[in-house]
């Protein structure tokens, strides 16, 4: 396979380790060879989280080159702009959950908050495929991540990778009722 690069991100406490870990363990069920890198760092505090996963032969290091990634996943408006004016490549794809955690900057109102309108504009001109992500009957905010992976999987954005393989990567790291409570949300959005 040839590598197929994705960018995960998003602010502490929203999940990004958890669908990181899932995509990746989809990706090794899959028989894909596959590195992954974390920046965990921030989480406590709120800060920034990143996840950069490679997919693929001849992929010898976990770190994306530059403006070389074919998938961003974010868990947030700003992340999700931020993400996609740096490390995207032209004629990619940006998925993210139409959420906001203001950054400071916001909160003093020394930047303006991004619009979902700044995100289709920022990408539009470059080719880049934007799907956003936004469910209100959320049992619960932590599961985001759960609603973004099942919209993955539902548009086929990362290759090779099928249902089984979520499904079995997700039993890989959860168990009892939170195994039971996200997999629940995953196919419901699926079947939506």
């Amino acid at each position: 396979m040839k590598a197929f690069n994705i960018y995960l991100s998003g602010v502490g406490g929203q999940g990004i380790g958890l669908i990181s870990e899932i995509i990746l363990r989809a990706a090794d069920h899959a028989g894909f060879p596959v590195k992954s890198v974390d920046t965990h760092g921030l989480a406590q505090r709120g800060g920034i989280v990143v996840s950069q996963i490679r997919i693929g032969d001849k992929v010898y290091s976990p770190i994306i080159p530059a403006g070389q990634t074919d998938l961003v996943v974010s868990l947030e408006r700003h992340e999700a702009f931020r993400a996609a004016g740096t490390v995207l490549k032209d004629n990619s794809c940006l998925i993210y959950y139409d959420t906001i955690w203001q950054p400071l900057s916001v909160r003093l109102n020394q930047t303006a908050e991004v619009a979902e309108s700044d995100i289709q504009d920022l990408c539009r001109g470059r080719g880049i495929q934007v799907i956003s992500v936004f469910h209100p009957d959320l049992p619960d905010i932590r599961m985001q991540n759960m609603a973004v992976l099942s919209e993955i999987h539902g548009h086929r954005l990362i290759p090779g990778i099928d249902l089984k393989h979520y499904r079995t990567a997700m039993a890989d790291l959860m168990s009892g009722a939170m195994l039971a409570e996200n997999r629940g949300l995953f196919d419901k959005r699926l079947s939506a």
